[in-house]
């Protein structure tokens, strides 16, 4: 294999000028540019990019840590980056932390290894994790869709406390008043904040859901089916769900035609996002949708700037709206649920 010495001698010049074409590091006149190129193209030469890397202190990599690629939302969210990347001029190394802490360490510290530049990290551990020690010698990190309660660190987000009091509101609107809620991991700022505004838009109305009417999916599909198949077999179910991602509201959504039941005849469901397919299920789903790519182009975009300019600079968060996509999953009760409500809501209320 030919080496920078061989392709110097076909050309009749010093390695420092090869060097300078492959590098384009200093001017070259057109004539032995020329002759360089040619001895490269005759040898055959590949110029070693880990030694360029070196000599320029960069690698051209960006690490992306997603959550759960089983997840259809975080294949989109890898395309974009993938795309995004490459029009900065880095190549994108994707890892998948599988909602698991123990495994995003692993993750970290192979991140220390490799020399990337930069990282987008879905964050899956408790805020603690990301302190100290535990995050030394790692590249500028941009945090994608979740928040860590430090301010180190760039971060892209949803307002997820609105997207899911437009959703809630929404429900409210067609009159249910016993809404159901199944949350993601409520150590997470995602699941944190959605939660929220479901139980805003509820206390607006002067509302709250029933404790026995909340219930964790841990932002994944089988366990979202479980737990609404169990909700709804229980005396007196919600009229309506609002379910904290797309993935779960699929295993929701599995659930209810398992069961039986008909959407949204006998529950309306709505969710914080969808996912990739669901175009193709019916009813359509109602949800507040992410502007995924918009999210994921900006965090790049921070992401190079943090790299390029100036690393020691005060994080910055970016904030995101939500749209509220009004599919056919969400109807009014039926008249037995609109009884059983008021029939709660009155046996609730203090006697004059």
């Amino acid at each position: 294999m030919a080496n920078i010495k061989d392709v110097a001698k076909e050309a009749g010049v010093s390695t420092a000028t090869v060097s300078a074409v492959i590098n384009d590091s200093s001017f070259v006149s057109p004539v032995l540019r020329n002759r360089v190129q040619a001895a490269i193209d005759k040898l055959g030469y590949v110029p070693s990019q880990v030694a360029r890397n070196l000599k320029r202190g960069s690698s051209q990599l960006i690490s992306l840590v997603v959550a759960d690629l089983a997840n259809p939302f975080y294949a989109r969210i890898v395309c974009a980056a993938e795309a995004a990347a490459a029009a900065w001029g880095y190549c994108l190394v994707v890892f998948n932390s599988d909602e698991k802490p123990e495994i995003e360490k692993r993750i970290l510290s192979r991140i220390r290894t490799l020399s990337c530049d930069g990282m987008i990290m879905v964050p899956v551990g408790q805020p603690t994790q990301y302190t100290g020690s535990a995050m030394k010698g790692l590249p500028p990190i941009v945090m994608f869709g979740r928040t860590t309660e430090q301010d180190a660190y760039d971060a892209v987000v949803l307002d997820n406390v609105e997207a899911s009091r437009q959703v809630t509101s929404y429900l409210l609107d067609l009159g249910h008043r016993k809404i159901g809620t199944i949350t993601g991991p409520m150590h997470l700022s995602t699941a944190q904040d959605r939660h929220a505004g479901m139980l805003d838009a509820m206390a607006s109305r002067g509302l709250a859901p029933d404790a026995i009417h909340v219930r964790s999916g841990e932002f994944r599909e089988d366990t979202a089916y479980s737990v609404a198949r169990d909700m709804l077999s229980q005396p007196n179910p919600p009229s309506a769900l609002y379910v904290a991602n797309g993935l779960m509201a699929l295993g929701v959504m599995r659930a209810v035609s398992d069961m039986g039941l008909k959407c949204p005849r006998d529950i309306s469901i709505a969710s914080t996002d969808t996912i990739p397919g669901f175009g193709g299920i019916r009813p359509k789903l109602t949800r507040a949708e992410h502007p995924a790519t918009d999210m994921t182009n900006e965090a790049l975009r921070l992401l190079v700037d943090r790299i390029t300019r100036d690393p020691k600079a005060p994080a910055r968060e970016v904030v995101f709206q939500a749209a509220l996509v009004l599919g056919e999953s969400c109807a009014p009760p039926s008249d037995a649920a609109t009884r059983n409500a008021d029939r709660t809501v009155k046996d609730t209320e203090s006697p004059e």
